[in-house]
């Protein structure tokens, strides 16, 4: 973990520091989403836009091509034509079962190419034109997501701050004299602005402008743990700007994401006081650790099985994080989000079955890092489930029926439609066979109600008073119960 975390820092430490001294804008009208949008010179506090969906994205990840790629010690900055191929494949594959989004990650070299953003925000990823990624997504169909921070400094810190008069780039960072941080005598990983410096506030606004402008309309914000508390980040340095800081950087960016009409999704937070800010001001939350080499152990075993409420990680997998943080989740709440899925690092149909249902009966979002050329065949129809995937569509948000970790009721998952029929999971994430009952009194259920196997795509006859299942060691078994007329 810690070898990991040391070969992305000095990655990352490479990439922050370019230049952005050009006075050109980095994009054109054609590449700009929505001619509604506010131009620089328009007054944006005059501009009224629409809430955003809260709906779980489906989307497709870069994230195993860079990990898989650090691992081996090899360049993680993913070839043109591996991109062209992977939105290809995510186009013709995913895309009609609503995946509508292509997102970058960490691990690939983010920069300025020197002065095409005057705004000193970031142009390049991979060392590709960010514009030219949104249009390569754009001609098949689908919006690009990016993995930035606009926390993080990426240009000159001679570069002015739009809508400032002369205020610069460098005046918004650590100022010994005047910040109060945890660990004065450490460095930074990142290059952090501190939001209380005048100015941060007009930074963070530019940031969402700049990315809606160019047709971004969802950003990761990472290591957030590393800017509050300076911990959790596997030994990264850090001074650690407090809960004062924290709240009021997430506070900014909450008003300039819903302005701009941008989803957040909150990468390594804290969760401290059951989540009291990131659930006040975030549109999407991680509960777990990252994914990293997958498979059943990220999803289910990976470690013993403990919660932290307090600090990054919460906890060291899907399951446990989900079960968790389910009581804060629901229809409208901010999502819960369980990393990415690689549905090639997992070894039976049970298996894939599971690690997709419980995401979708969660209400969190599929994120897919399997790509174009490690896809096992066969594995597509665990994304295009159509059926399951109705519960996203629908804002479909479930609960286990206990969110004790130590009790096998958690791996029994509940939740109604919005047309008021059930959605009912049995889960067995042991290694041997066990029962599943769920007696309907528990739930509110009254009388007969049609059964409906998700996975099976078969009618099941009918039941009243309960249901109980046989379910295989690391399977599951996906209902939907609609009242018998």
């Amino acid at each position: 973990m810690i070898k990991i975390f040391i070969i992305q820092f000095l990655l990352i430490v490479a990439s922050l520091f370019g230049g952005c001294q050009d006075e050109g804008t980095g994009w054109t009208p054609d590449m700009i989403p929505d001619e509604n949008l506010p131009s620089d010179d328009d007054d944006d506090d005059e501009q009224v836009y629409a809430p955003i969906s809260l709906n779980a994205p489906l989307y497709w990840s870069v994230y195993e091509y860079a990990w898989v790629a650090e691992q081996a010690g090899s360049n993680t900055n993913m070839p043109e034509v591996t991109w062209d191929a992977n939105i290809d494949w995510v186009s013709e594959n995913l895309l009609p079962y609503g995946y509508g989004m292509i997102c970058t990650d960490g691990f690939m070299s983010m920069t300025n190419d020197p002065g095409i953003d005057p705004g000193g925000y970031m142009t390049h990823y991979a060392g590709i034109k960010l514009t030219d990624l949104v249009a390569k997504c754009k001609a098949k169909g689908l919006k690009l997501g990016v993995y930035d921070n606009p926390l993080w400094v990426h240009c000159s810190y001679e570069t002015v701050v739009k809508g400032t008069e002369g205020i610069t780039v460098g005046s918004l960072v650590y100022n010994s004299a005047k910040d109060d941080v945890l660990y004065p005598d450490k460095g930074d990983v990142f290059t952090w602005i501190v939001p209380s410096h005048k100015g941060a506030k007009e930074f963070i606004d530019g940031f969402f402008k700049y990315y809606k402008k160019i047709g971004v309309e969802f950003i990761r914000m990472d290591f957030l743990c590393l800017f509050e508390t300076a911990d959790g980040a596997g030994g990264m340095p850090g001074r650690g700007y407090g809960r004062e800081e924290y709240e009021l950087a997430l506070k900014y960016i909450s008003e300039a994401a819903t302005k701009y009409q941008v989803f957040t999704s909150l990468v390594m937070p804290n969760l401290k006081n059951d989540a009291e800010l990131e659930k006040k001001y975030g549109n999407m939350i991680r509960v777990d650790a990252d994914t990293m080499k997958g498979g059943w152990q990220h999803f289910a075993s990976n470690g013993p099985t403990w919660f932290n409420p307090n600090g990054w990680p919460s906890t060291s997998n899907m399951f446990t994080g989900l079960i968790s943080w389910s009581h804060i989740a629901g229809r409208g709440k901010v999502v819960l989000d369980a990393d990415f899925t690689r549905l090639n690092t997992f070894d039976t149909e049970g298996e894939k079955q599971s690690v997709i249902s419980l995401q979708l009966m969660a209400g969190g979002p599929i994120a897919v890092a399997d790509q174009y050329n490690t896809i096992v065949s066969g594995d597509l129809k665990f994304y295009q489930n159509e059926e399951l995937l109705a519960l996203n569509k629908d804002g479909f948000v479930g609960k286990p029926l206990s969110d004790d970790l130590w009790n096998a009721k958690n791996q029994i998952w509940y939740g109604q439609m919005s047309d008021g029929d059930y959605i009912i999971g049995f889960f067995n994430k042991e290694d041997n066979e066990y029962d599943r009952t769920l007696d309907f009194s528990e739930i509110g259920i009254e009388g007969k109600v049609k059964v409906r196997d998700l996975w099976k795509h078969q009618d099941e006859g009918e039941a009243e008073a309960s249901l109980s299942y046989k379910i295989p060691g690391r399977s599951c078994k996906i209902v939907r119960l609609t009242k018998s007329e």
